[in-house]
């Protein structure tokens, strides 16, 4: 553990007990902005992971997260929060943590130290060579993630290792190896402050940039929202009448006939046809709205053409 930078003591905050609150806060803010230049330099890794992900999305396969501790939380956050952002199933983005459910709120001990436990995990959820596995583990060596992508690779499924300091065991068990190498922390070995936010940074972009690859954004719109509460039937009122220019009661109206799907009303409305004929552009379209778009106005002009041969 001596060589992981994520250990070593942060020379700046030597005399951190002695600290107002003032300064501590402005020493964390000041270590914190070293974070996303960490992130920015695995910029290509992390491009590279998008589309493997992508691909195996269009083929039907998972993406699955697998971590222990804070890097396990992170990782099942990221997938709790992909249905209602992008209207996935729950299984289409998983979450694995050691320890299991427990491990969310209450550390389960020594649950990271065991390699088969992870094999088990993904057995449990029918891994199979279609997925992509993301083992996240800051230290580079947790038992439990390198077990899994060792795992994972006998299957032939694309590994991607998540881990903050360089040159680590991970780096020999993972195809493809994203570390945001982001310094000592402030606190020495808590790994949830720096390490954590880095972690988080690039879960958001592997996850996000997956599901626009394949379709679940129009611009920078969310148009493949679940809209399950009042905010989010409020955020989907408001995206059909940006895109749409309709009123608010329009938009409400051309939802409902669209049984609260965002991108068959859309389509529905901008193309002039039925809910029904939205959602069959949209199933050709493999579900990219601007693309089914398209293929309305080739369909019209090509409507228009057979009408004037005639």
């Amino acid at each position: 553990m001596d060589d992981l930078t994520t250990e070593q003591r942060n020379a700046a905050s030597l005399h951190l007990d002695s600290m107002s609150a003032l300064e501590i806060v402005r020493l964390m803010n000041q270590e914190d902005a070293r974070v996303a230049p960490a992130v920015g330099r695995e910029a290509e890794r992390i491009a590279q992971a998008i589309d493997w992900i992508a691909e195996a999305f269009r083929q039907g396969g998972r993406l699955v997260y697998q971590g222990a501790g804070t890097s396990g939380r992170l990782g099942v956050l990221d997938a709790s929060e992909c249905p209602p952002t992008f209207s996935t199933p729950p299984e289409m983005v998983v979450g694995l943590i050691a320890g299991g459910p427990t491990a969310l709120t209450r550390a389960v001990e020594g649950a990271e130290d065991h390699p088969e436990l992870a094999v088990k995990d993904l057995q449990q959820i029918d891994f199979s060579p279609s997925d992509v596995l993301v083992g996240i583990a800051t230290s580079g060596r947790t038992p439990y993630v390198l077990g899994g992508l060792d795992y994972a690779r006998t299957l032939g499924a694309k590994t991607i290792g998540l881990t903050c300091n360089a040159a680590t065991d991970l780096h020999g068990r993972a195809q493809l190896v994203i570390a945001p190498v982001v310094g000592p922390e402030v606190l020495s070995g808590s790994t949830r402050l720096k390490a954590g936010t880095a972690t988080k940074m690039v879960l958001n972009m592997l996850s996000t940039g997956a599901m626009v690859r394949i379709g679940k954004t129009y611009g920078n719109l969310m148009v493949d929202l679940r809209a399950t509460n009042t905010k989010l039937r409020q955020r989907s009122v408001r995206i059909v009448r940006e895109v749409t220019g309709l009123r608010a009661e329009a938009a409400q109206q051309l939802l409902e006939r669209c049984q609260g799907e965002v991108k068959v009303a859309i389509v529905a409305h901008l193309a002039e046809v039925s809910p029904e004929e939205a959602d069959a552009l949209l199933q050709r379209a493999d579900g990219h709205l601007r693309a089914a778009l398209a293929l309305a106005r080739g369909d019209r002009g090509g409507a228009m053409e057979r009408r004037g041969d005639d």
